[in-house]
């Protein structure tokens, strides 16, 4: 059997500290595919003009900041989650008669669901998140589906982020917006879910009893540690890194572009999931 050559590629801006190619290219090697993975700066701008220049050999594309809102003008079909978070990170191109069908999902609210049961919490109540972008609206997804019933949210600038508080009534989530810089630490969430880039410095006193108790996911992974996932290792604190949210969504990207199926698993998954792992620094998949 031929296996024909595909390209794919993460774009963005900045899209320079992407650990996707070290993932993606990880997996196909073990796959045994010969298929190419690029990381590409791309703006809000760029984007059309690249994706009308994708010619057949692109099976798809991951996307970052700021992209994952801006590509959904050009998407024929949507995944449930694009649909509920209004943001795609992932597109696959499927070939047709006359041209090709442009699909968009969303593998960040698996990532973040994975992330939280690969350290045992697999059911929460109360969510402290940080930030309101679409990473943010995937992670309202994922909570959600661990039980959660509270989530305040904590934004530079609130009036922008009022769109959340539509996405928590779908939810079915108590939601609340906040000043960022007037956050209230006086009630301990069980989650703390920061979806800022690492390069910002963020002043947040958040007590040391919320540090201690309450688990942090830092979707920020470089420079690591940041800021955040420092002050919560001194107060002693578990932290959930980024990097482990950005590998179980790429396991479900990875997927999509094998079989065109987020949830049909891979030949030999668990030795592909273990070499992703190892490309970035983790310890391989579990048992």
């Amino acid at each position: 059997m031929t296996v024909v050559e595909r390209r794919l590629a993460v774009l963005g801006s900045p899209i320079a500290h992407s650990q996707s190619p070290a993932l993606h290219r990880a997996a196909y090697a073990a796959l045994g595919l010969p298929w190419s993975y690029d990381a590409i700066e791309v703006t809000t701008d760029a984007l059309p003009g690249f994706l009308a220049s994708c010619g057949p050999e692109w099976r798809g594309l991951s996307l970052t900041m700021p992209l994952k809102r801006d590509v959904l003008p050009f998407l024929d079909e949507l995944d449930e989650y694009v649909e509920i978070t209004g943001g795609a990170n992932t597109v696959v191109f499927d070939p047709r008669p006359g041209g090709r069908t442009t699909r968009g999902f969303n593998t960040d609210v698996y990532g973040f669901r994975e992330a939280f049961r690969s350290v045992g919490v697999r059911r929460l109540s109360s969510v402290r998140l940080l930030g309101g972008g679409a990473t943010a609206a995937s992670a309202m997804a994922a909570v959600a589906e661990l039980g959660a019933t509270r989530i305040a949210i904590s934004a530079r600038t609130p009036k922008k982020v009022t769109r959340l508080l539509a996405l928590g009534d779908r939810l079915g989530v108590d939601v609340e917006i906040e000043q960022l810089s007037e956050l209230d630490d006086s009630v301990v969430p069980d989650v703390v879910i920061s979806t800022i880039p690492g390069s910002a410095q963020l002043d947040i006193p958040f007590t040391e009893e919320t540090r201690a108790k309450s688990v942090l996911l830092e979707v920020a992974y470089d420079p690591w540690p940041t800021p955040l996932a420092a002050s919560w290792f001194e107060a002693g604190g578990r932290v959930i890194p980024g990097i482990e949210m950005l590998v179980n969504q790429a396991l479900m990207q990875v997927r999509i572009f094998v079989s065109g199926h987020p949830h049909r698993a891979l030949r030999g998954e668990h030795r592909v999931f273990s070499a992703m792992r190892v490309a970035v620094g983790l310890d391989g998949a579990p048992e």
